[in-house]
């Protein structure tokens, strides 16, 4: 991958590594509608050929919150309350992800405008099959420092 972008949250619980072929100046960013997203004013991204891998240092300090339908795990550090990214699951194992530019250190080179998106009147198939279709391909590695 051309591009690699770490971030994390504010106390190193958990470390990002977003590994992409396009420019971040390129990708688009979203601005989900949701009241959880609009809380924590949160712009992601994703890149379906690129890669997110995710360590969590200490699980008991990470939330895996989950709403609406549950569809997805929404990562949140105990500690200091960044959100860093929403991760669907599947039953095979498999992770998709988008991540929260906000959490990434180059988060300023993200810089189209964010496009607003509402997805209230999807179920849960459609939900996850969108997912899987267009979020990152990613990795979770729980325990282990990055």
């Amino acid at each position: 991958m051309t591009h690699l972008l770490k971030g994390g949250c504010h106390c190193g619980n958990v470390e990002l590594a977003f590994a992409t072929d396009q420019a971040p100046e390129t990708l688009s960013i979203r601005a989900c509608q949701c009241s959880f997203c609009t809380r924590h004013g949160a712009r992601t991204t994703t890149d379906r050929k690129g890669r997110l891998e995710v360590w969590v240092r200490s699980p008991a300090e990470l939330n895996r919150y989950q709403f609406g339908l549950k569809t997805a795990e929404f990562f949140i550090c105990k500690r200091c309350g960044v959100y860093l990214a929403a991760v669907l699951t599947t039953p095979e194992g498999t992770c998709y992800a988008t991540v929260n530019i906000n959490a990434l250190d180059a988060g300023r080179r993200f810089t189209q405008q964010p496009l607003a998106v509402d997805y209230e009147g999807e179920n849960a198939e459609r939900r996850i099959a969108r997912r899987k279709e267009n979020w990152t391909p990613a990795v979770v590695h729980i325990g282990v420092p990055g």
